[in-house]
């Protein structure tokens, strides 16, 4: 079965506010924070703004790409729960673990099974390991397929451009699902009915 959810890439506070007091919120949301190729990367300020309410039950999670010590330290005192990390490798990962004292979703960008095998070097310190393409901003899609055989035990998150209507092929799968471009309507802003759609259907699932 589904694991849970996460819902990526919020960037306002009336979509935020939408998702955590809907009926069947997800357990996770994650802010871009210091990637601005993206759309969806969130500036500092509206950061720590919109993330210092009462998010209840719900996981807070900053995606970083290679962060700066300089970020690192200015984030720190903001809401988070988890540091998403892109490009970061092993040994910089256990310093930020350690120094920030967070808990890390470490990202795996895959374009075949090699790319796969990689988890196993961040597993011993990585709360959850996420699975992706490697189109970071543009949502681009792998195939699935090669994470089909990983460990029962390992925590894992998989995105890469994930439709709604994809979400019944994952129900007999042990993964975190995680969602950010088809929520999107066609010019870049987070869409409420098509995440009241996914929410639903993530209950029924």
């Amino acid at each position: 079965m589904i694991r849970s959810l996460k819902i990526c890439g919020i960037s306002d506070l009336e979509t935020l506010n939408y998702i955590i007091d809907h009926p069947y919120p997800p357990k996770f949301i994650g802010f871009i924070t210091n990637y601005e190729k993206s759309k969806r990367n969130v500036k500092y300020d509206v950061l720590k703004k919109i993330t210092d309410i009462n998010r209840k039950e719900i996981k807070f999670v900053s995606v970083l790409v290679n962060p700066s010590d300089e970020i690192l330290d200015k984030i720190q005192d903001l809401n988070f729960d988890y540091y998403q990390l892109y490009d970061v490798s092993p040994k910089r990962t256990l310093e930020i673990k350690k120094k920030y004292k967070v808990k890390i979703i470490s990202a795996i960008t895959i374009t075949n099974k090699k790319d796969v095998e990689k988890y196993k070097d961040y597993k011993d310190f990585s709360e959850i390991i996420l699975f992706d393409g490697k189109g970071y901003e543009k949502s681009v899609s792998f195939d699935h397929q090669l994470v089909n055989d990983l460990p029962a035990s390992l925590n894992k998150m998989i995105a890469g451009n994930i439709k709604i209507e994809d979400i019944p092929n994952f129900k007999n799968k042990d993964f975190i699902i995680d969602l950010s471009g088809a929520l999107e309507d066609k010019n870049g802003k987070k869409d409420i009915t098509k995440i009241d759609k996914l929410l639903n259907l993530i209950n029924k699932t």
